[in-house]
């Protein structure tokens, strides 16, 4: 454990800041010995889990044995689905997309083949699954694979028609090739085409069905290695599905008919159907309808077939929803998805295909979601989805991660959240019901706040490496929304999504939430176990200004607002809660708009559920004809009963509780006398009058908190984003200085204070941070009476690069925890609120004459600091970067100690211990390929951070060593040991007469002994990073003694086959020097010893 000495060094003597260590500033304690207990082998990154929907995906498969369900994508990930909180998720290291996938049923491992033209073997008997081999071809592209149920024989149909043979143990060819010349008739002129479907007949393993494009369909015999039946159909096919007897199979075509066929009759197919087609009269043929992209026939043994299709639906139907078809017997039923599909599958009793199937499920894949249907029931209703698909229900704006929340925060709102849940779903179990939930657990709760583009606001519980959505509430009901385009208002500033979330503020403990939107509004929320109906909404209206050099109305320069002074009782107009926009000056006299909202609170009352109730609204209103500035940073503190929010104007102060508007002024009248920024004289065209913020009481450069002007700022641009995509626009270079950041605490803002008071720091993109005090009424009979009183204390601080975070450090460099109210219900009678309401903690420190007792912890773009207070010296600062910047930067928690996390643009992410700021992590982890990234990135404590890596998946990540440590235990298993079902009985008289099923020894037809070896140049085996210590790992009781002697056996191979090459490379050398030997014979063979 190492110390660090905190010494008084010569006023004005600064050290110089290096970027590899943290440089001690002046002091003005001795011998302060603060311990840190965090070292270097504290950190470690990993990535943990990935929630949500796979992004973008393009193929799915089922083990029908262990439950498990399969997903591929187009980026080349691989998401596995078991029981609710058993997920995971792998990456191709090539990022082509996942074209199919193929489950070695029950023997916990998966084929899946790319765009590459590659197939991977993926050993799912581990936690973390991983290849284990890999083949590339090199000549053919790969359009179908066909694993047959218990063979190790897997089929490969190309591009150009062909079909060659894998063993998927060791991931070899087989010399057995079906070529496609001699699968079609040798009349035919023209190629048939990729190779659409492969499947053996259910009946006979040595009959292969192959389906080639053109609507060409061949039985090919693998013992004779030659064509059964060919069966020949005008229309290309997409799919074909067999009859579990063999005796029968069903084409899909593209011109959206259904054919089938009878095996032993190729002429023509038994029985044409257009299932969507509008029957034509004469007899003539239905009209033509979109492709049939698959189907499948499942028989069931005490009723009617189903037969299942995706696609088929007339070209007359435009603009229609995507639809599965459900036909059972001679009812025919259209299901509509909400997104186009991607894929179905069947879910059956039986793993056998040449069994009455029995379906009971079928798993239908669309692009933005997984919808299970209940074939067994009535009406077809879907079954009810455990997994956190519906992240991107409304694409995610914004997002919070809180770590080591109140224990009874998530119970208290999922019992709210449970009471939205939809009705009407299948009563059955969840069928993906695979794998096992990890042993260890993280023991603290954890949830994640998602705010979305329609408005709504998403609580997850993300404890123990799960995400359940817990509650959803939706701020747009606050506002009116306009029935078609045309009633939109004209005061929008945003074409979309008016009602966006682009900020977040929560209280854990006070359950208070505050949400800013893109219309310059914002929302104070109290959590409530009670409904309640609001006749009207409190609203209040905020004029931040610009600066007046830039009005060009003189009408609007000079107009008088509301006055409000600190310390006393404020009432302006701009300050009454109202139930609707004021429109008594929605225009000036040159017709601007001029003091009217961008969005139009409702008027009639409001039903509000239990769970988050609207406290308040605030908006920014239009002046003189320019919009509001975006909200570029926002707070919310229960304890002081205070919403604080800043923009590229300047900062308003709000107390939610007495709904009444405090402070509105510009970033410069902050810093009063002593701004530190050169900026352009006010006009001298008129003189001002003060207008909605404080009056000037003090027309000379008198001290800053006795300095009280009107909300002005020197703002020259309206196009300002949101901070934390601001960052990325080289905040440091705008001339117009932006708040940035927030923070409330007891603490000593000022040189001369002895006891800490209540505070707020403000950071700023020019890097200041400046600090404003607070004087909060002591009780709540008096809070409800007295305004809170508002002083300025100028700069505290001065750092490179804008301000991301602040925090606060006592004398023994412990973070002190913020002020809290904790939670009380609020429309709970008045005596029982007040058992509740105290704030905590109470127990400000003091300070002795000369000697500091805080530290201030500030983290910029740029650099990090720690200030002694009250003496305001830099005891500490790190340069973080020289050549990129800092997005994302938090003071968090370990339960080693404290630290700041910082995720900069170049795709580092470091950690400084606390108070030293000594680089403790520096990892290159991805460079900010994605504004999505820079904009959800979120660390929290005990070294979990999240990020949104796509539309629709969160990341979570760790930096803790303890939770890499302990990752293996706490991730759940994908594979359980489970008993395969017996094979179906034959019967006596199938099996007398031979009518049941025909088994093959593909080992003798595709072994090398039997066909030769395959041509080395068609495809290149890569050993894959899984290797053979995954499967020696994993494998256990009688499966892992066939493991293990597979194993042997493929390491034997590998061995003999080296000593194979060797061998040949010394007869080759052997036959070389004997040749050698010979000639040199030859050649001195009649000379004499002296003609040598």
């Amino acid at each position: 454990m190492k110390k660090f000495n905190i010494r008084k060094v010569l006023d004005g003597l600064t050290a110089a800041s290096s970027s590899s260590a943290a440089s001690p500033q002046t002091g003005n304690r001795e011998n302060d010995m603060i311990q840190e207990t965090l070292q270097s082998e504290n950190f470690q990154l990993c990535k943990t889990l990935r929630h949500g929907f796979p992004y973008q995906p393009s193929s799915m498969a089922f083990d029908p044995v262990q439950k498990i369900l399969a997903i591929g994508t187009q980026s080349g990930a691989l998401r596995l689905f078991g029981r609710a909180g058993v997920e995971c998720y792998c990456q191709h290291e090539s990022g082509s997309a996942v074209i199919q996938l193929e489950f070695l049923v029950n023997e916990g491992a998966l084929v899946s083949a790319l765009a590459d033209d590659s197939i991977h073997l993926w050993n799912l008997r581990q936690k973390l699954p991983a290849i284990l081999h890999s083949l590339k071809f090199n000549r053919e592209r790969i359009t179908f694979c066909h694993l047959p149920f218990q063979s190790k024989w897997l089929y490969v149909g190309t591009e150009r028609g062909n079909i060659h043979i894998v063993n998927v143990e060791s991931f070899t060819l087989s010399g057995y090739v079906i070529m496609w010349n001699k699968a079609i008739e040798l009349s035919s002129k023209t190629h048939p085409g990729p190779v659409v479907h492969i499947s053996d007949n259910p009946m006979d393993e040595g009959k292969l069905l192959i389906g080639f494009e053109c609507g060409i369909v061949v039985l090919w015999d693998l013992k004779s290695k030659k064509a059964d039946y060919r069966y020949n159909y005008d229309e290309a096919i997409h799919s074909v599905a067999w009859h579990h007897e063999g005796k029968q199979f069903v084409c899909s075509h593209s011109d959206g008919t259904l054919t089938t066929w009878n095996v032993r009759a190729p002429a023509k197919p038994a029985q044409i159907i257009t299932p969507h087609g509008k029957q034509a009269k004469d007899g003539k043929k239905p009209e033509p309808c979109k492709p049939i992209l698959k189907v499948e026939y499942k028989t069931t043994r005490a009723g009617d077939p189903f037969m299942i299709l995706s696609g088929g639906l007339s070209y007359d139907t435009v603009g229609r929803r995507a639809c599965l078809t459900v036909m059972h017997g001679k009812s025919t039923a259209v299901l509509e998805m909400d997104y186009p599909i991607v894929d179905f599958l069947t879910l059956c009793e039986t793993p056998y295909p040449n069994d009455f199937q029995e379906p009971y499920a079928v798993v239908v894949l669309l692009e933005k979601d997984l919808v299970v249907i209940d074939l067994a029931q009535i009406g077809y209703p879907i079954y009810e989805n455990p997994y956190p698909l519906s992240i991107h229900e409304s694409p995610v704006t914004c997002c919070e991660y809180f770590v080591d929340c109140p224990a009874e925060v998530i119970p208290a709102i999922y019992s709210v959240g449970s009471r939205q849940k939809r009705q009407g779903f299948s009563k059955k179990e969840w069928p993906i019901s695979g794998g096992n939930w990890g042993q260890g657990a993280l023991s603290y709760p954890e949830v994640i706040i998602t705010g979305h583009a329609d408005g709504s606001v998403k609580f997850w519980d993300a404890s123990s490496l799960m995400l359940q959505v817990l509650y959803k509430l939706k701020t747009a009901k606050v506002f009116e929304k306009p029935r078609s385009k045309e009633e939109r208002s004209s005061t929008d500033i945003v074409d979309e999504d008016p009602f966006a979330i682009q900020i977040l503020s929560w209280c854990p403990e006070s359950r208070v939430l505050c949400v800013a939107g893109v219309s310059a509004h914002i929302i104070v929320y109290r959590f409530s176990k009670q409904e309640v109906t609001t006749e009207v909404v409190q609203l209040l209206e905020v004029r931040m200004q610009c600066e007046l050099n830039e009005v060009d109305s003189p009408e609007a320069a000079g107009e008088q607002s509301a006055v409000s002074t600190p310390g006393t009782s404020s009432s302006p107009q701009s300050s009454l809660p109202q139930s609707h926009p004021s429109t008594s000056s929605n225009n000036s006299s040159d017709g601007l708009r001029d003091n009217v909202p961008c969005l139009k609170v409702r008027s009639s009352p409001l039903k509000q559920s239990p769970g988050y109730q609207v406290e308040l609204v605030i908006q920014l209103v239009w002046v003189s004809g320019e919009p509001p500035q975006p909200i570029t940073s926002l707070s919310v503190n229960s304890a002081y009963g205070l919403v604080v929010f800043g923009n590229g104007y300047g900062l308003a102060v709000v107390d939610y509780i007495q709904k009444t508007l405090l402070l509105n002024v510009s970033t410069a009248e902050l810093y009063g006398s002593s701004d530190p920024h050169y900026r352009q004289p006010r006009s001298p065209r008129k003189a001002r009058q003060p207008s909605a913020g404080f009056c000037d009481g003090n027309d000379g450069p008198g001290a800053p908190e006795e300095r009280c002007k009107s909300p002005t700022s020197d703002a020259r641009d309206n196009s300002f984003s949101r901070s934390r995509s601001s960052s990325v626009t080289s905040i440091d270079r705008e001339s117009r200085e932006v708040i940035t950041s927030f923070y409330f605490c007891d603490s000593l803002s000022k040189k001369s204070e002895m006891v800490a008071v209540p505070s707020l720091w403000i950071g700023t993109s020019q890097g200041n941070m400046l600090a404003i005090t607070l004087t909060v009424p002591s009780t709540p009979e008096q809070r409800m009476q007295q305004s809170v009183g508002i002083s300025f204390c100028g700069s505290v601080v001065s750092l490179k690069g804008g301000i991301l975070c602040m925090a606060q450090l006592d004398s023994s460099g412990t973070l002190v925890p913020h002020v809290y109210e904790p939670w009380y219900e609020p429309n709970a009678p008045e005596e029982e609120r007040e058992q509740t309401r105290k704030r905590r903690p109470n127990s400000p420190p003091s300070s002795q004459e000369n000697q500091d007792c805080q530290y201030a912890v500030v983290c910029s773009m740029k650099q990090a600091k720690v200030v002694a207070l009250p003496s305001q010296n830099c005891i500490y600062k790190h340069n973080i970067t020289e050549t990129s910047f800092v997005l994302r930067a938090d003071v968090v928690t370990l339960s080693a100690g404290l630290c700041i996390a910082c995720f900069c643009a170049n795709g580092h992410i470091m950690t400084l211990s606390l108070p030293s700021l000594r680089p403790l992590l520096d990892v290159n982890y991805l460079p900010l390929t994605d504004m999505r990234i820079a904009r959800t990135f979120c660390f929290s404590n005990q070294g979990q951070a999240l990020y949104l890596t796509s539309a629709t998946e969160i990341q979570r990540i760790t930096y803790s060593q303890e939770t890499c440590d302990n990752l293996q235990e706490m991730l759940g298993e994908l594979f359980t040991p489970v008993e395969t079902p017996e094979a179906p009985n034959r019967g006596f008289f199938k099996g007398l007469f031979g009518g049941g099923a025909q088994s093959l020894d593909r080992e003798d037809l595709f072994g090398e002994t039997a066909s030769g070896k395959a041509s080395r140049s068609l495809a290149q085996h890569i050993p894959g990073p899984g290797g053979m210590e995954g499967m020696k790992g994993a494998a256990s009781g009688v499966v892992g003694e066939l493991a293990r002697a597979r194993i042997a056996l493929d390491e034997r191979g590998q061995k003999l086959g080296e000593l194979e090459e060797r061998t040949a490379a010394m007869m080759s050398s052997a036959d070389s020097f004997s040749k050698h030997a010979h000639d040199m014979m030859l050649k001195y063979k009649d000379k004499k010893w002296y003609q040598l």
